[in-house]
């Protein structure tokens, strides 16, 4: 553990990635084969499950310290990071010890078979036996927030200094379904597990936003375009007879969707495609939010399926019969799925279509009225491109619809989380419905430090109301809100919910009675559907 936290210090004396990647190298060089693969968990965002609450942390802390819990809390406002405040703020630990860091992690995973007086009692052993750079790292493995500025990327490059190992090579072995208490570093790194190897998915390869203008592109005939959907991008596996489905964000998925396992009889073994996870009835993609009712489900009834079927438009083909083929050309890879997808999938694999177009502003204006497709924007590939591992510009380019636009007027601010726990920064807006101002949307995002300084001064001469951390606020501020997508909403008062809110700009030339009447999103929901 001390080792680990060595390292954890060291990240703090640089702003260099190269010198990053080379405490993490080093941190490996020294370790122990239990806790490197520990570490690597940790840095892959397999963090333990939280087994005590912030409140508990909060008040055990400020009775270690012997301060008021109010004075605790004015404490963590400031610093604005909870592990660090109690990092801070406890008396020097008396108990100094040596143990590992697997050691300690598996100490946490058995917090769960405790009752909350040995919870504490062990809490407190371990703030007694830790100096305060132990401490710290350990309130983050506690709290379930440990993330120390190394990425997935740096930590696959400090991995292939450490090992010998292509970073491609090691980017897909550290994907999958695998659980740092059940297997080895040796397992993991040089694939002796085959439990492992049957479900790991590929590293996603993601495009950047096209900012310039297309032409700079160069010529159409070197670009191959489809459509954007809105879903969840994820990786379908057929291998050993069994189907796997996995999120970008690495979650394993595929018992939330038990209508996809017959794609076992219809796809190859040893096929890995990559996708889009939509909800589709009737020849057309339902609204993300249909969808959403059926994410993170323990059980999944039939009326759910039948509500809200899935399918999976088919974007590009990874691996084919047990081989790795992504450096084979995009637009071959793209010839064996199209053949792939017409095997009789009863509509559960959708193959993506290519647009037919000629000119640049032709391409435009199917991506000015993509929602029209139910899209979202247009995909732009290379032709030539291999799939690579990561978000790399040139090859590979999102170029999504211009957003909708609504103005709201600011009911409610909850103060910001990090750096910004001093700032208001998470707001709600409302719209007209009639005389009164319903909630529609909450956003945290698109204004400067500078903007959000100024909205929480106001909101501290201004508020009418308190409801623990929520602020109500007299509605006189008004904001436009940036938006990509609205649906009916039963859960919101509002009978709407929008996709992805932020705010673009604060409209100070703007009253409140001026902002959105809650009929006019209505009306839009309406023209969309």
């Amino acid at each position: 553990m001390q080792d680990f936290c060595h390292f954890v210090d060291q990240l703090d004396t640089t702003t260099s990635t190269n010198k990053r990647v080379r405490y993490l190298a080093d941190y490996f060089d020294g370790a122990k084969e239990d806790d490197k693969i520990m570490a690597i968990a940790l840095l892959s965002g397999k963090r333990p499950k939280r087994e005590v609450t912030t409140r508990q942390l909060r008040e055990w802390a400020a009775q270690q310290a012997g301060i008021p819990l109010w004075l605790f809390e004015e404490s963590y406002h400031i610093v604005g990071d909870l592990a660090e405040t109690i990092s801070l703020l406890l008396p020097p630990g008396n108990k100094p010890s040596n143990t590992a860091l697997s050691e300690w992690m598996i100490k946490l995973k058995q917090l769960s078979s405790l009752g909350e007086e040995e919870k504490k009692a062990f809490i407190e052993d371990a703030w007694a036996s830790l100096d305060k750079s132990g401490r710290f790292v350990f309130n983050k493995l506690i709290t379930g927030g440990f993330r120390i500025g190394i990425s997935q990327k740096l930590m696959v490059k400090a991995l292939s200094i450490h090992t010998g190992l292509k970073e491609n090579e090691l980017a897909h072995r550290l994907m999958g379904d695998w659980n740092p208490f059940d297997c080895s570093f040796d397992d993991l790194i040089y694939g002796r597990d085959e439990s492992i190897n049957h479900s790991r998915p590929y590293p996603f390869y993601l495009a950047h936003p096209l900012e310039e203008q297309p032409e700079e592109l160069g010529s159409p005939s070197d670009w191959s375009a489809e459509f954007k959907w809105d879903g969840i991008r994820c990786q379908l596996i057929v291998r050993g007879g069994q189907v796997f489905l996995w999120s970008r964000g690495e979650e394993l998925i595929t018992d939330s969707y038990p209508d996809l396992h017959r794609l076992v009889k219809t796809i190859p073994d040893g096929t890995v495609i990559d996708g889009e996870l939509v909800a589709w009835m009737k020849g057309k993609p339902m609204h993300f939010y249909e969808l959403q009712k059926r994410l993170n489900r323990k059980t999944i009834s039939k009326k759910l399926i039948k509500e809200i079927p899935v399918s999976i438009i088919a974007y590009d083909l990874l691996e084919w019969q047990n081989k790795d083929i992504r450096e084979i050309d995009f637009i071959n890879r793209r010839a064996i799925l199209k053949e792939i997808c017409k095997g009789g999938n009863e509509n559960k694999l959708i193959f993506s279509e290519e647009i037919s177009w000629s000119h640049w502003e032709e391409l435009e204006e199917l991506r000015i009225n993509a929602r029209n497709y139910h899209s979202e924007g247009i995909m732009l590939k290379k032709k030539n491109s291999v799939y690579k591992s990561g978000r790399k510009r040139g090859e590979w380019w999102k170029w999504k619809s211009d957003p909708l636009l609504v103005d709201g007027v600011l009911l409610y601010a909850m103060r910001g989380k990090g750096r910004r726990t001093n700032l208001f920064t998470d707001y709600t807006f409302g719209a007209w419905d009639g005389d009164k101002l319903v909630p529609f949307a909450k956003a945290y995002s698109g204004l400067t430090d500078d903007e959000f300084r100024s909205i929480s001064s106001f909101v501290r001469r201004n508020t009418v109301e308190r409801h623990g951390p929520v602020h109500a606020v007299e509605p006189r501020l008004v904001f436009e809100i940036a938006f990509d997508g609205i649906a009916h909403s039963s859960r919101h008062k509002s009978g709407v919910a929008l996709r992805f809110p932020r705010m673009k700009r604060w409209r100070k030339d703007k009253p409140a009675n001026e902002a959105v009447q809650l009929e006019d999103l209505h009306r839009l929901l309406e023209k969309l559907s």
